[in-house]
């Protein structure tokens, strides 16, 4: 059923927030980011690998281009 939204907004409301941040609890990042959370680069990196990027620049470039992913 198409709701107007990205496959993408789709598939990370499968993830439960309760249950990931739980696993960020047991398993922390050993430096903290300035402004990204833990669940925001798991979003960059899912979204990377969801769309088949390879580089750094190449993940930046298409987030910069997909403002709104998450709404």
């Amino acid at each position: 059923m198409n709701t107007n939204r990205l496959v993408f907004s789709q598939i990370v409301d499968t993830i439960y927030r309760a249950q990931f941040d739980r696993c960020v609890s047991n398993y922390p990042m050993l430096r903290k980011g300035r402004s990204f959370t833990a669940r925001d680069q798991f979003f960059c990196m899912a979204f990377a690998q969801f769309i088949f990027r390879e580089s750094l620049r190449d993940i930046e470039a298409c987030l910069r281009s997909q403002a709104n992913l998450l709404e």
